[in-house]
């Protein structure tokens, strides 16, 4: 029987876990640095087909049809004028039994966690990497100590795994933009809540979208803003009021009434990968955030973490894991691509190159060859 160790707790480690729990040829144990797995937090997540086939391996087709939702479309909006002027219908991609589904991060982390809630061990933070042979050896700051045959680093885009290993070499670049989340009730009716609505604006756009059926909605803004480099080392700054009240002084007008309706909104930087690390210790492999972290502009995050937990396991299991870096590189490159794409377009702020991108997302959104392109090679 093989040793699997993963080191971080979220979405993929978690995932991949619960693939590996229902092969009898595998041990596995994941390290969480935290002393507890958060699922306080409320905000969403989405996940295209790719995805959703996937959790079904894992039952999730059986998850509680309460706590998730299956948005038809996304709505196009100009942020200047609050004008719907296209819709995407993504549900043209979804098949019976995978759907295009939105739902609350701490949820998903809930379903996957109760499957493997004896496997995890909290307060185990890395301190030391080494192999010798074949086993691989892990110390933590609490002195305990591992061995293993595999070990999947899925700590995140900090990850402090892929740091000891690569000497620091993989340190992620600040995005220039900030992410501001929170919680819309259902007792609002400012909008749609049967879809998902992405509101255009210059060097802004935000999301809005259903996270259940009783009318939940999750907010997520993507701004431009200039941090020093003494503003990022200050880890306190974005839980500070004054910062907060600076930060949203720079919402679009238009948008601010959307912000008297948000609950337990929090703001935090967004960072990037910008090269890929290829790990070349023997059965050691990352993946999620940890693999290399892409602008959210492309609702890819958490779809991507499983669709690469479970090549990885796939990999492992057939004894072919040495192509996986390849495969996972081509993959990402792609979401990468389209995600800065994206945040380009839903940025622009000449109004002739907005005239111009709003009469050709009406035709996009309608060309069945280029969404197949575009969306459908990512989706399936």
């Amino acid at each position: 029987m093989k040793k699997v160790a993963i080191i971080g707790a979220g979405i993929s480690g978690l995932f991949i876990a619960n693939l590996f729990k229902n092969n009898s040829n595998y041990e596995i144990k994941i390290f969480e640095k935290n002393n507890l797995i958060n699922l306080d937090e409320g905000y969403g997540i989405q996940l295209s087909v790719n995805s959703v086939r996937l959790l079904n391996k894992i039952d999730f087709h059986k998850f509680q049809n309460d706590k998730k939702f299956n948005p038809d479309k996304i709505i196009f909006y100009s942020n200047k004028s609050q004008e719907k002027f296209c819709d995407l219908y993504i549900s043209d991609f979804n098949s019976h039994d995978c759907k295009y589904t939105t739902l609350k991060r701490s949820d998903l982390v809930s379903f996957l966690k109760d499957k493997i809630q004896d496997l995890i061990k909290t307060n185990h933070s890395i301190s030391k990497v080494d192999q010798q042979n074949e086993k691989i050896h892990l110390t933590f700051e609490n002195n305990e100590t591992f061995e293993c045959d595999y070990l999947i680093i899925s700590d995140g885009v900090f990850s402090k795994s892929k740091n000891l290993i690569s000497n620091n070499n993989t340190k992620p670049r600040y995005n220039n933009t900030l992410a501001i989340r929170g919680m819309i009730p259902n007792s609002s009716n400012i909008i749609d809540k049967k879809n998902i609505s992405l509101f255009f604006g210059s060097d802004f756009h935000h999301v809005i979208y259903p996270l259940n059926p009783d009318g939940d909605l999750n907010f997520i803004a993507i701004m431009k803003y200039k941090l020093s480099d003494e503003e990022l080392k200050n880890y306190s700054l974005f839980n500070d009021n004054a910062f907060i009240k600076k930060v949203l002084k720079n919402i679009p007008q238009e948008s601010k009434k959307f912000f008297d309706e948000i609950k337990q909104l929090k703001i935090f930087p967004v960072f990037v990968t910008d090269h890929f690390f290829e790990i070349k210790k023997n059965n050691i492999y990352s993946i999620g955030d940890a693999f290399f972290a892409f602008p959210p502009s492309f609702a890819q995050g958490a779809s991507q973490s499983i669709e690469g937990a479970h090549e990885l396991f796939k990999k492992i299991d057939s004894n072919t894991e040495n192509s996986f870096f390849e495969e996972r590189v081509k993959k990402i490159k792609m979401v990468n691509k389209r995600s800065k794409i994206n945040q380009f377009i839903f940025h622009l702020s000449n109004p002739l190159t907005i005239f111009l991108r709003n009469i050709f997302l009406k035709k996009l959104v309608k060309n069945k060859k280029f969404l197949e392109n575009y969306l459908g090679k990512i989706y399936r």
